[in-house]
């Protein structure tokens, strides 16, 4: 299992156990189509991946909106540059979610994902094989619109199906995870890592899931040409 995050004291957003860092937000569709294909490389090289959250806080950048019941936009904050970032970005992830079969449906609102955040923390210490599970569980029911981000009770839950041990998880929830979590962030921000994914190779950041393919050959041991930037149909 990959270093510790869990303590904030040890914490470098730069530096891991593993040969890979990889930044998530659930709430990404970019990290949601990255997260197969990352976790594809990473098998097919052997190597392991520290999985690390990264809580973007989206209205500071991209502004807010909200949609009702019947998926119309019932309030928003956004400029229409903002709007049109938005919806091309959502349109370009569902490209690649349609290749592969997966559900990707817009979110009704911008998701402090936190609480689920502190959920992938608190698994990860429990080893990679309860993490993967987590990651697959959240992500899928989130992008069916399935999976309520700011209930704390939904998060344990997702906990414990994924093999976590929900012992002790609500008291961490609201305490040291919320701690451990806050102080990982601020970090994260301040070493200048900004959205997700984001990989980091030898201390190096890329960002982009169109940067696999250089992330592929720097853990190959640079062999053959470097490659150019590309998406790639994994």
């Amino acid at each position: 299992m990959s270093g510790p995050i869990a303590d904030s004291t040890a914490f470098d957003p730069f530096v891991s156990t593993a040969p890979l860092i990889v930044y998530v937000d659930i709430k990404s569709p970019y990290a949601f189509v990255a997260k197969d294909p990352t976790h594809r490389l990473a098998e097919s090289l052997g190597v392991e991946v520290d999985w690390r959250p990264l809580t973007l806080d989206i209205p500071s950048y991209l502004g807010s909106a909200r949609l009702d019941d019947k998926g119309k936009v019932a309030e928003a904050n956004r400029t229409p540059s903002q709007w049109n970032s938005v919806r091309y970005a959502y349109r370009d992830a569902r490209r690649y979610a349609s290749l592969r079969g997966l559900t990707l449906r817009g979110t009704v609102k911008i998701w402090d994902t936190s609480l689920v955040h502190i959920g992938m923390i608190w698994v990860k210490q429990q080893g990679d094989a309860a993490l993967a599970r987590y990651l697959d569980l959240v992500y899928e029911r989130f992008w069916k619109r399935e999976f309520d981000a700011d209930d704390a009770m939904v998060v344990a839950d997702a906990v414990a199906q994924a093999g976590g041990d929900p012992s002790g998880f609500p008291e961490y929830l609201h305490g040291p995870g919320r701690e451990a979590h806050d102080a990982m962030q601020a970090a994260v921000f301040d070493a200048g890592i900004f959205g997700v994914p984001s990989y980091v190779v030898d201390g190096e950041l890329f960002f982009g899931r169109e940067n696999l393919p250089m992330v592929r050959w720097l853990l190959s041991g640079r062999s053959g040409p470097a490659p150019d930037v590309a998406y790639c149909r994994f």
